[in-house]
């Protein structure tokens, strides 16, 4: 093929830097083809999280159960299921397990004949699941995720096969010097690790990793050094990113709902936020105050472990910040009028004289009315005391080291949407009109816009609150807006008619609390209107192909009622399961993953986790139900996916490279 070179010339002179001769080019374009022609890797598909970081990280270390199938199909009847799902144990847990059997060894005598006869057997088991896992990768991804210290000898355990008669002898005694070195527990570590890594090929977190749960900044730590991920903001994301970008009504919102439910592990023991100050306001504050509807909601891991005196004063705790939570939000209402929120300033719909609230026009009896901060003159006013205690927590949040490393984290490795693979990956929604086309939202004073480029724009604005160089008026927007997209009703991350919190502490009548949701909800809850939907968004996005996908969380599936995850046809996939304990009653199920890999879409359907402890020493492991729900009638290559469409380009422009050489338009490098 000929080619003109001179346009690309210095872009050619650039990649020539890299690949400075024809054997170079060539090496590499047959590198590229040959990378095109495997499988494409597993991706693994998590929503909602909300820090339950045990049955998350479980769910990462069995692969959602694909590592139980592969060892299962490797080795069959030739193990019994007793060794199988020991095996599997190791690979999930194997510090804790090689404690576990050693210590069982050493209560029955001749340990060292029997552990390293053990060992023996171990290591050839694990060696055949390795080389399983990783046969859908190139030698040097394999190589990249081995550990370096023992990279070369696992490299050739991966190579060279012990039935093979050339090399039986070879692969022995490389097992048996493992062992008479005393590295064998180092190596089934590593062999464990790298399975584990090597089944998940790209992990995609569709939002709402913190609150509720104990662990979000456990589950941070990890995704920090985990291999390849990517996530797509949730609400309860948000909130966290506007609390650390200094939002206060954020703060107050993120400290009320970890005393709701009890859970102050990740704000105190995680981040190092200091609510000494918020304990002792609330105590002399709401002494003599019951507080009943603020009495924490406790979980199976939780109920135990507070005293009553504990519980009271999280009691008190809860309602303080809750008033101070009304209180920042109605400032926040009232500068922002173009986000229509001010009927949401309710203390200013507070009767004090008769103690009564209007809601819609209608007078509703205050279920409580001891507001000893609030002026009925202006209740949306701090006090003193209360501004004071607002500057310390904002402070307290704005200094946490960990926090901030946390957040530009997640702000590195995601935004509002991805599109991978033709999928569209969101938390909630994209805000629609009644028809189902895409709704103009004003996102900026004067700004309107819909779709991709509404979520783009967002995005972009998120990332500006946290850069020094937006400007001031545009970076205070930015940071006041993360509150929008928590409770507004045209955002994306909510889009309901109103978020009822208020209401719900305050007033019985439960009318008040119902929370509409939004034309996306509702049009997906319908299959005659959901599959026309789905198309329309799709459409919007540039997503193309055949099979094509919606998939996203943030309400959870019930399927103890007969709802189904998949909708409009198989083009909408809803993986919110309810991870968190509070919702397993309420869905029946303890949260979704999908998988997708190279022939099929699974949904893989988990029942609630109870600990690691108990995944070791009895090895449990979660129990999940899998569906397929998408096949693609062939095997997907990686030339098929995304990836496989950068190296074709790749590919050309390696062609064009060589042609410039062979016609001596750039100069070899020898």
């Amino acid at each position: 093929m000929k080619y003109n070179i001179e346009k690309n010339i210095h872009y050619l002179q650039l990649l020539a830097k890299s690949f400075p001769n024809i054997a170079a080019a060539s090496s590499e374009i047959i590198n590229l083809s040959a990378i095109m022609n495997l499988p494409k890797g597993t991706e693994h598909f998590l929503a909602d999280i909300h820090g339950e970081h045990e049955a998350f990280l479980h769910v990462l270390k069995n692969a959602s159960g694909r590592i139980s199938q592969k060892v299962d199909s490797i080795f069959g009847e030739y193990l019994p299921s007793a060794a199988k799902k020991e095996l599997c144990t190791l690979i999930y847990y194997p510090e804790q397990k090689l404690e576990l059997v050693k210590a069982d060894f050493a209560q029955h005598g001749d340990v060292d004949e029997q552990l390293e006869e053990w060992y023996r057997m171990t290591l050839y088991q694990l060696v055949s699941v390795f080389r399983v896992i990783s046969s859908k990768y190139t030698r040097s991804k394999v190589r990249k995720s081995l550990p370096k210290e023992y990279s070369y000898i696992l490299e050739e355990l991966l190579q060279e096969r012990s039935d093979d008669d050339n090399k039986t002898a070879y692969v022995n005694v490389i097992i048996d010097t493992i062992i008479s070195t005393d590295s064998a527990d180092d190596f089934i570590i590593a062999l464990a690790n790298v399975i584990q890594r090597l089944a998940i090929d790209q992990l995609h977190l569709l939002g709402d990793i913190y609150d509720r749960g104990p662990g979000a900044h456990i589950i941070m730590d990890h995704l920090m050094n985990y291999h390849s991920w990517d996530m797509q903001w949730g609400n309860h994301d948000i909130l966290w990113m506007g609390a650390c970008a200094g939002n206060d009504a954020c703060i107050c919102n993120v400290i009320r709902l970890s005393l709701r439910y009890a859970n102050l592990l990740t704000l105190e023991d995680g981040y190092g936020i200091n609510l000494m100050p918020l304990a002792t306001f609330a105590m002399e504050t709401y002494g003599d105050d019951p507080c009943e509807a603020f009495r924490p909601i406790l979980n199976s891991e939780n109920k135990d472990r507070f005293d009553e005196k504990t519980l009271r004063i999280m009691t008190m705790m809860h309602k303080a910040i809750s008033i101070l939570q009304f209180k920042a939000e109605a400032q926040q209402f009232r500068r922002n009028p173009t986000w229509h929120m001010e009927d949401r300033c309710m203390f200013s719909r507070v009767d004090f004289e008769h103690g009564t609230c209007d809601i819609d026009g209608r007078q509703y009896k205050m279920l409580d009315m001891h507001f000893p901060t609030v002026d009925p003159a202006s209740p949306e006013t701090f006090t003193k005391e209360e501004e004071l205690l607002m500057q310390k927590l904002h402070h307290s949040f704005r200094v946490s080291e960990k926090l901030q490393r946390h957040i530009k984290t997640i702000l590195s490795h995601g935004c509002m949407y991805a599109i991978y693979n033709n999928n569209l990956l969101f938390h909630a929604s994209v805000p629609l009109n009644a028809d189902g086309t895409l709704r103009e939202v004003e996102i900026m004073p004067g700004t309107f816009c819909s779709g991709k480029n509404m979520m783009h724009r967002i995005g972009m604005m998120i990332r500006s609150a946290f850069t020094n160089d937006t400007p001031r008026e545009e970076k205070a927007y930015a940071r006041d807006y993360f509150l929008y997209l928590w409770c507004g009703k045209d955002s994306c991350l909510f889009d309901k008619s109103k978020m009822a919190t208020f209401e719900r502490y305050f007033i019985a009548e439960k009318e008040t609390h119902e929370e509409k949701k939004g034309y996306f909800f509702q049009l997906r809850g319908n299959e005659e209107t959901a599959e026309k939907m789905a198309d329309t968004i799709l459409d919007a996005f540039g997503v193309e192909g055949e099979n094509r996908h919606i998939i996203n969380g943030h309400v959870p599936v019930h399927v103890k009622k007969g709802e189904t995850p998949i909708k409009g046809n198989g083009k909408i996939m809803v993986i919110d399961g309810g991870f968190s304990e509070p919702y397993h009653k309420e869905t029946g199920i303890a949260g979704y993953t999908l998988v997708y890999h190279s022939r099929e879409f699974e949904l893989v359907q988990h029942e609630p986790f109870t600990n690691v402890d108990d995944a070791v020493r009895e090895g449990r492991d979660i129990k999940s139900f899998t569906q397929i729900v998408a096949t693609t009638g062939h095997r997907i290559l990686v030339a098929d996916t995304d990836r496989g469409r950068e190296l074709k380009k790749q590919v050309e422009d390696l062609r064009q490279l060589l042609y410039a050489y062979r016609h001596g338009q750039i100069n070899e490098v020898k």
